[in-house]
Formats: C-alpha cells, sequence, structure tokens
C-alpha cells in the first residue's frame, strides 16, 4: 500500500525505460563494453555493469571513468545498432494503454536514455502512442538520481508530483522520484520503495 499517498488522488503513472517497460540491460551492456575497448578501457563483467553502471544516467557513468562526451556519443551509436538485443517485457504495452483507458490516467516515460535511442526503441516496439509526455536524459541537465526529468515531466502533465506515481526498479529511480515528491514502486526482488512490485501486472493491485 502507498500508505503516506493514500488520501492523495493519483493522476498519472511515470514509468522508467530500461528495466520496467524492456530488458536492454545486454543491450546496453555490449555497447558499454564496446566504447570501453574503443577507448582503451578495461572491459566489465556483467556483474561488475550491474553494480557500478545501471541505474546512473551516461554522464555520470563517464565520469567516473574518465571518460568524455564523444565517448558517450559513441556507446549511444553502438546502442542503436543492438536494439534487436532488446525485450519488451510481458504486457508491457497493454499496461500503458489501461493506465490510460481505463484508469483514465495520465502516463508519462522518464528515462536515462538520450531522445535519439528512446524514440528509436519506441517506435520499434510500436509504444510512441503510449505516453502523454516523454522526457528523456539528454532534455535536462542532470539524470535520474536527480529529480529534474520527473519534475519536469510533472510541469508538462500539468499535475502536482504528489499526486504522481513513479514506477521504477533502481535506486537512481527511488531518489528522483521520493526527490520530487512522487510516491515510488519499484520493480523487482532487491528493489526497493513505497511499494514493490515484482512484475508489471502487480501495479494494477496497488492502483485499484
Amino acid at each position: 500500500m502507498l500508505y503516506p499517498y493514500i488520501m492523495k488522488k493519483i493522476e498519472a503513472v511515470l514509468f522508467d525505460l530500461d528495466g520496467v517497460l524492456i530488458n536492454s540491460f545486454e543491450c546496453w551492456y555490449q555497447a558499454f563494453n564496446k566504447m570501453l575497448r574503443a577507448y582503451e578501457k578495461q572491459e566489465m563483467s556483467r556483474e561488475e555493469f550491474m553494480l557500478k553502471c545501471w541505474g546512473p544516467d551516461l554522464e555520470h557513468n563517464l565520469n567516473a571513468l574518465n571518460l568524455d562526451e564523444e565517448a558517450g556519443r559513441y556507446c549511444m551509436n553502438e546502442q542503436l545498432q543492438l536494439i534487436e538485443l532488446i525485450e519488451l517485457f510481458p504486457g508491457a504495452k497493454e499496461i500503458l494503454n489501461r493506465v490510460r483507458e481505463d484508469y483514465k490516467l495520465k502516463a508519462g516515460l522518464v528515462t536515462n536514455t538520450p531522445k535519439k535511442n528512446v524514440h528509436r526503441i519506441l517506435n520499434h516496439f510500436q509504444l510512441s502512442g503510449c505516453f502523454d509526455v516523454v522526457v528523456t536524459g539528454d532534455e535536462v541537465k542532470r539524470g535520474k538520481p536527480d529529480a529534474e526529468m520527473v519534475i519536469k515531466a510533472c510541469e508538462q502533465l500539468k499535475t502536482k508530483p504528489e499526486h504522481v506515481v513513479l514506477v521504477g526498479d533502481t535506486e537512481s529511480d527511488f531518489m528522483a522520484g521520493k526527490s520530487a515528491g512522487c510516491a515510488v514502486i519499484c520493480v523487482g526482488e532487491k528493489s526497493t520503495g513505497d511499494a514493490r512490485i515484482e512484475n508489471l501486472y502487480e501495479l494494477f493491485s496497488i492502483l485499484d
């Protein structure tokens, strides 16, 4: 239960992209390691990539490795070439449609992934018409865990953060949502939030 928010009307649901609507880990992992090889850095294991890089925005990860924006663009371009490795999570499109059509809520996407990559992914999975607002990592000064993109999405939806639920899967999502003033539902066994679900279908038991 979203105890601190139970007396407040929910007007919108914001979704993270990677790890929530799509399984893009392998895609990003391979693109990131291609970048590391190109810039003569030591490659990472999947475990290390998950621990150190999965969640924070790319700028944060580049800074930790003393790499610049050029390396970031290289990684983004490599990711575009590996989109066939991405899988849409079961029921993702159905759930987005139900949020808007059955529950009459606004739906937004807030992701650290840049706009060009996001649009390619949304078009690939025919999700482009499922959102009332999309805010990407290159449309803000600071990506998640900063609250900036969450606040921007709420402003564009013309609703206050206290009437918004953010669905994410990482600590960065949790920190961004809570800093903005949203309730946060986290997906996954190891995640934390105002509520935790193991798959997207469980979202409706909370909204109900």
